[in-house]
């Protein structure tokens, strides 16, 4: 028997649109800018769909910004810091999860006190440029985000949930503790290690203050980008064969930056969010 709508469900349907507007409606209007003419956009910054559509700002950002080598940089770091980084935390938080280790809470403390206290930026800068010389390195965008605590409990408390006799029925055929963490618990994870993948992927992707602090010659596509938007002025170029004229203006550039340093997560996220889900809740409830 079909159930008929009450007076709260739509209200509750109306509730949820308006999140969604309010939740959609500045992403389409960075978009719509990015796609505008900046003359135009001038007049009035409050609209979803580009009213002049030009691809001038976006000519502006690949032209005068030279982002291909650090493009490369990002893409590299993001793979490499990605996948070294899931590799340690997988290999910690195994650790940490065994029972018969010993100093498994003493560690677990330590490493959970680093989440709310930090030795701060000036020691930080001297054991990077003086002790461990990675100024101006490509391992300096690795090795300092190597392993992030969170992401470490996350696995550890994933790992907790699992049943303790598959690992000691693995034991028990003869597999040393690598075998049970790469063919035995491993495979388990994967929600949670999608999760954390997708953590350690924005943060490489997005990161640029490490670029400004330790590697300005080697630019990451997030620290060029803010080049280009900090040094953006009003421009505007003329074209003698066509008669027209063309505008660049910051809040465009910022516009067309946003969208470029966007895009490569919001391409990826989709193909991940099923495992993103299942990662933070299913290591969260126990019997």
């Amino acid at each position: 028997m079909k159930k008929k709508s009450t007076l709260f469900d739509y209200l509750l349907a109306l509730i949820f649109v308006m999140i969604l507007v309010i939740t959609l409606y500045p992403f389409l209007n960075v978009l719509a800018i990015s796609f505008n003419d900046a003359t135009d956009t001038i007049r009035n910054i409050n609209f979803i769909i580009p009213r002049e559509f030009t691809l001038s700002n976006y000519k502006y950002v690949f032209t005068k910004g030279d982002i291909l080598q650090p493009f490369l940089i990002s893409i590299a770091r993001t793979i490499v810091g990605t996948v070294l980084g899931v590799i340690c935390t997988a290999m910690l938080a195994y650790t940490l999860s065994r029972k018969d280790f010993v100093l498994r809470k003493p560690f677990t403390l330590l490493f959970v006190i680093t989440m709310y206290v930090s030795g701060g930026l000036i020691p930080e800068y001297l054991l990077i440029i003086r002790t461990l010389g990675l100024g101006n390195s490509f391992m300096v965008y690795i090795l300092p985000g190597l392993l992030w605590v969170y992401n470490m409990i996350l696995v550890r408390s994933f790992i907790d949930g699992l049943p303790t006799a598959l690992q000691e029925a693995a034991k028990l055929d003869g597999a040393n503790d690598f075998q049970i963490w790469y063919k035995v618990v491993m495979p388990l994870c994967t929600p949670v290690i999608a999760t954390i993948a997708l953590y350690y992927a924005v943060g490489q992707w997005n990161s640029f203050m490490d670029t400004y602090l330790y590697a300005k010659k080697l630019p990451t596509l997030q620290y060029k980008l803010y080049e280009i938007m900090s040094q953006a002025t009003m421009k505007v170029d003329t074209h003698v064969n066509t008669n027209t004229t063309t505008a660049v203006t910051p809040m465009a550039i910022r516009m067309a930056v946003t969208v470029v340093a966007t895009v490569p997560i919001v391409v990826v996220y989709p193909f991940l969010q099923k495992y993103f889900i299942g990662g933070m809740t299913v290591g969260s409830v126990k019997d």
